[in-house]
């Protein structure tokens, strides 16, 4: 008590000494006055940032040394050091701010000169014994929230005579254009033309600059509103509609706060304030923005890239805003969710939008794996990964794969068994992606095994591509060999005149001749001849292919252009084989030992020394041709298609899904092609090695001439000996043409074929030697092993 006492008579010195001229002998302070400054100082009015006791003395020394009056400084310094020191009892505790109390005193005195000629308080600033001068500046509007309700009051009901005394309308009525201007209606003061207020009308720029801020929210509530209005009428798509439903619930609820602030405004005992409105509209306002921002960037989209739009808008590290975007996001992404629910599940693509990030498109069957369905990226959530979305439409286009190319129908127990298992039996939902895997790994892993199994069960995948090595890439060894026999003949006339019946019949005979006869008939049926596009000029071995006919659904992986990639391998190995045959029947017309005939010992020496010599040279060059065909021959059927198949039967034993199975098998073509030289990247070598073809195809024709020659004579003198027999005669047409013209005759020939054999023997070299230079610069390891099988001995390697 004695200490209140005492803090009440120095504060009623201080109003005395602030009241009155000191040199008054009877002091007589005004006791309203002094109840206004024990309110003041027994309230908790701080300002906002208060410095520390130090500095405070540091800052009035500086103030008087400023002021010339250093006298002042030092006794204020004298006086500040004896304050500072004393504690216990009768001692002040709250320095700080008694420093600052008298600092501001005296900066606000010195700031206003009227104070030192009229220290008494104006009558016009008491007022219900609230002290409301303006006077005061330092230190700013002063924190009062913590003061007593009755003084909050007060102070309001001050600052509301104020406003009414600057502006010509109360503030109730400009609450409630504020109200109306955030419904989307024009108020009495406030128009849409930019809320601009009248200049006629007399209000505060601080009052003008809130309203300003409180109308955002209403421009921003009718940008939202247009758009809604305008996509609910209008066909946009679900998602978009979902979209506009979303924002519609949000501002229903924006809605009810508007009717619960206008049920306040027009309450007599309620108190709302353009501020208070300020503080109402703190989180509606952020919401409206970030939803006028959501319609911004939404305005031309639709469907999943909505969506996603919408989900990068969503990552914010507010709670609220979270929430209230996930809100959205779960109205939003339904018809999505839904759509994958159904393709997956069903493969039913109910878009009629185009909104879902699967697109249809109308083909054959035979291309509605490959091009039936894409992925349009586009339209593609953010949230949902692209690795997810290729698992989505495989499991979608397997199910049409097996109703449309296989007619299967049994995958919908699969589907349901996969729904069963699925944790997320009931709709998927936004934030549930961990469901959604889960449920399109089930469906996906029924599916596709199912769709492996009827690939390889009911339609004999497998087989198949072990008849197409063994007939079209010239695997079955006897099959060809017979086929080759029948088909010689033929195919040396001109492609003009070959009748591809007569083929046909031919391939038949051949299948019936070798072990082939026991396959499947269905395989053998899909067996037929194919003549290629062909000129005037061009003969049966130019044109003549086979070809394996594939249908739906094996023709999704035996496309057309990977049936041309078989016919292209098949003309090469066929081109190898016809040079492999032409090559072995040279070898059977050499057969026969001229040497020890009875005719070639009545022939002259100079004559049987030619002959010999003519047939060793033919002979050792018909060596080095089949060592190169044989060694080219059993590159390809073993380096190159006996261990590509065998890796591609591996794949296709590992394979999980029907694009694996394609992947695999392209693979398997792409380096059957690589490794047989008939690669982009092989293309000279390529064409040296036709052009080794060519070499020895005139080789065994220059062959063919000398053993014909050989054969000829030999048969004409067994011919004429039965003639001059039967006639009683024996004379021979050779030696009666004398010992000298059948040494000029058969010295004529023979010199021919030498020159033919030396002309041959030299461009081949020369044209292998070229092949065999290239080797070492293919990319392919196994083309380099090529060359160390036709050159293992490095003869034509140390001959360049």
């Amino acid at each position: 008590m004695e200490s209140d006492r005492r803090v009440g008579d120095l504060v009623r010195e201080l109003v005395c000494h602030l009241q009155n001229n000191p040199s008054s002998p009877h002091p007589n302070p005004n006791s309203d006055h002094v109840n206004y400054a024990i309110r003041i100082l027994s309230s908790r009015m701080t300002p906002f940032i208060l410095p520390d006791e130090a500095a405070i003395a540091n800052s009035i020394k500086s103030r008087l040394a400023k002021q010339a009056k250093l006298s002042d400084a030092l006794s204020f310094a004298d006086i500040y050091s004896r304050f500072a020191s004393k504690t216990g009892p009768g001692s002040v505790t709250n320095k700080r701010s008694l420093l600052y109390l008298l600092k501001v005193i005296s900066e606000d005195r010195n700031s206003n000169p009227n104070l030192q000629s009229h220290r008494t308080f104006s009558p016009s600033v008491i007022s219900d014994g609230c002290y409301s001068s303006p006077r005061l500046k330092n230190g700013g509007v002063l924190t009062i929230s913590r003061a007593p309700i009755s003084l909050r009051n007060t102070a309001f009901r001050d600052f509301a005579t104020l406003v009414k005394g600057e502006n010509d309308v109360s503030e109730e009525d400009l609450v409630t254009d504020v109200l109306s201007v955030c419904q989307g209606i024009e108020g009495r003061y406030v128009k849409f033309d930019e809320y601009v207020i009248s200049d006629s009308m007399k209000l505060s720029k601080a009052t003008k600059i809130m309203i300003q801020k409180l109308c955002e929210l209403g421009l921003l509530f009718r940008k939202v509103n247009r758009y809604i209005c305008d996509n609910m009428v209008q066909d946009v798509g679900i998602v978009a509609k979902a979209f506009c439903i979303g924002l519609q619930d949000e501002v229903l609820e924006y809605h009810k706060l508007l009717a619960v602030l206008q049920s306040e405004s027009v309450n007599p005992k309620g108190n709302l304030s353009l501020r208070r409105l300020a503080v109402w509209f703190v989180e509606p306002t952020v919401k409206m923005r970030q939803m006028g921002a959501l319609v911004d960037s939404c305005k031309d989209l639709k469907g999943g890239a909505m969506a996603g739009a919408i989900h990068l808008q969503a990552q914010h590290g507010d709670p609220l805003f979270h929430d209230f975007m996930k809100r959205l996001l779960l109205k939003v992404c339904c018809p999505l969710f839904e759509i994958v629910r159904g393709w997956v599940m069903e493969g039913d693509l109910q878009d009629l939008y185009s909104e879902f990030f699967v697109l249809e498109q109308s083909v054959k069957p035979e291309c509605l794996w490959r091009e039936g369905y894409q992925i349009s990226y586009l339209m593609l959530p953010s949230f949902i990964s692209k690795s997810l979305a290729n698992r989505i439409l495989r499991t979608g286009k397997s199910i049409n794969f097996l109703k449309v190319c296989c007619e299967d129908h049994s995958w919908a127990d699969l589907a349901t068994e996969a729904t069963s298992i699925s944790p997320t039996r009931g709709g998927l939902g936004y934030g549930e992606t961990n469901a959604l895997e889960s449920l399109v790994t089930e469906a996906e892993y029924r599916i596709d095994k199912h769709l492996m199994h009827t690939i390889f069960s009911r339609y004999k995948f497998k087989d198949h591509c072990l008849a197409i090595k063994r007939f079209i890439l010239l695997g079955q060894g006897d099959f060809v060999q017979y086929l080759m026999e029948i088909v010689g003949p033929v195919l040396s006339e001109p492609a003009k005149t070959i009748s591809l019946l007569h083929l046909s019949g031919l391939l038949e005979k051949a299948i019936r001749s070798s072990s082939a006869q026991y396959d499947d008939r269905d395989i053998l049926d899909r067996l037929k001849v194919k003549m290629m596009p062909h000129g005037i000029k061009d003969r049966g071995w130019d044109v003549f292919s086979l070809d394996y006919d594939t249908r739906v659904p094996l023709n999704t992986v035996f496309t057309e252009s990977v049936m041309g990639s078989y016919l292209r391998i098949f003309s090469f190995l066929w081109k190898i084989r016809r040079v492999e045959h032409a090559v072995l029947g040279v070898w059977k017309a050499m057969k026969p030992n001229l040497t020890s005939s009875h005719f070639f010992t009545k022939l002259p020496k100079a004559v049987r020394l030619k002959i010999v010599l003519t047939s060793r040279k033919c002979q050792v060059l018909w060596d080095e041709m089949n060592n190169f065909i044989t060694s080219l021959q059993a590159y390809i059927m073993f380096e190159v298609l006996e261990v590509t198949w065998s890796k591609f039967c591996n794949e296709m034993e590992a394979a999980k899904d029907l694009d694996y199975l394609i992947a695999a098998h392209d693979k398997y073509l792409v380096t059957i092609v690589e490794k047989s030289l008939l690669g982009e990247n092989s293309e000279t070598l390529y064409k040296s090695l036709l052009m080794l073809f060519d070499v020895i195809l005139r080789f065994t024709s220059v062959a063919d001439r000398l053993c014909e020659f050989k054969t000829r004579n030999t048969e004409s003198k067994t011919k004429e000996a039965k003639t001059s027999k039967s006639k009683g005669s024996e004379t021979d047409p050779w030696l009666n043409e004398g010992r000298k013209a059948v040494t000029q005759r058969a010295s004529e020939f023979l010199g021919v074929m030498g020159q033919d054999l030396d002309s041959v023997s030299k461009e081949y070299s020369s044209v292998l030697k070229g092949f065999i230079s290239q080797l070492p610069m293919q990319q392919h390891v196994d083309l380099k092993f090529l060359m160390f099988r036709i050159d293992f001995t490095e003869f034509y390697s140390l001959a360049t």
